[in-house]
């Protein structure tokens, strides 16, 4: 919290803003298609690796993936863009994943930095687990086959596209974006190892269904694994500004030109708007031309700053976890 903004007695929401959970459902006809091509590709599967986004460790997680894909395969979850979380709360979330959810092999990884050390523990990794699981009607097959599934834009194929070009030197095949849905169908396999030869199938990210929790929906929503004109970007940019205010991090006021804390995101954006000179211009009905703050345009500018970490670094489950003691000191990634 800023000490500009110790003494300040602000009184903020309680209550997560409400949203209707229609603009929260998500589920096109390729995410359908896609989860049946992965399960009708599990009989060649060694291994499963699930990525999802480090800012939300413990809610989010398609819930189909454990009953129907990782159940019997050897499993790793990847909670990639760790650059953007608090590091001193990793071992905990481990701890927890493990306790909890009986997670028992977690990574922290960012796919964009190619020197990430937790990027370099999933090769020997997923190796050691598919040498010592019963891979059974594939016990005679020397290549691996490993599968990456996850919710839209947690980076997978950004994760594969790294991982074979830490490995086998050559270009990025795979396509990649800031948007939910770029990888629409099931790839072709992709080898991203020689000795021993592993093969990565990229898969397109599912989603539930139907989100039966509203903040579940608007912490998916915040971190881009629903695309943003679907749920509406300032009612993403509402729900940022009740978790910041909640969890007083108050970095937003100098970034969106306040004095204080707000919590009006109509009054926050307005003030952004000015600042960043976010303007569009309208016609009356009297046919004149002037000029209004852009507020759609300015939820996508502090909605940016907070993916890019420039609001700080958070871990949107933080009520989630619990103040259970960790006897690691650190975690490799």
């Amino acid at each position: 919290m800023s000490a500009r903004f110790d003494g300040a007695l602000h009184k903020f929401r309680q209550q997560c803003p409400y949203v209707s959970k229609d603009l929260l459902r998500w589920f096109p006809g390729h995410m359908n298609k896609g989860l049946k091509q992965m399960q009708r590709k599990l009989k060649s599967v060694d291994c499963v690796i699930e990525v999802h986004d480090a800012r939300i460790p413990f809610t989010g997680r398609n819930p189909i993936f454990t009953s129907t894909l990782t159940g019997a395969k050897p499993h790793i979850l990847v909670l990639n863009k760790r650059d953007l979380v608090i590091t001193s709360l990793i071992p905990r979330i481990k701890d927890q994943l493990k306790a909890e959810q009986n997670v028992d092999n977690v990574v922290f990884t960012n796919s964009k930095d190619q020197f990430c050390r937790g990027l370099k523990t999933i090769k020997p990794l997923m190796v050691d687990l598919i040498k010592n699981s019963n891979r059974y009607n594939r016990s005679e097959e020397l290549e691996y086959n490993v599968m990456i599934i996850g919710v839209p834009n947690v980076g997978k194929s950004s994760m594969i596209n790294m991982l074979r070009s830490r490995n086998i030197s050559g270009r990025h095949v795979l396509p990649v974006g800031a948007v939910a849905g770029v990888t629409r169908s099931l790839m072709m396999k992709m080898r991203i190892n020689n000795d021993p030869c592993i093969f990565m199938l990229d898969t397109p990210g599912i989603l539930e269904p139907s989100v039966t929790n509203i903040e579940m929906g608007l912490k998916l929503a915040l971190c881009a694994a629903l695309q943003d004109h679907l749920v509406g970007e300032e009612i993403i940019a509402d729900y940022l500004l009740y978790w910041l205010n909640k969890h007083r991090k108050f970095k937003y006021v100098d970034f969106m030109g306040l004095d204080e804390p707000c919590d009006d995101i109509n009054k926050v954006l307005l003030s952004g708007a000015i600042k960043y000179n976010r303007i569009r211009k309208v016609r009356d009905f009297d046919g004149k031309v002037r000029d209004v703050p852009d507020l759609l345009e300015t939820s996508r500018h502090i909605i940016k700053a907070f993916r890019t970490g420039e609001l700080g670094k958070v871990i949107l489950d933080i009520d989630l976890l619990e103040n259970r003691p960790s006897n690691k000191q650190e975690v490799l990634a």
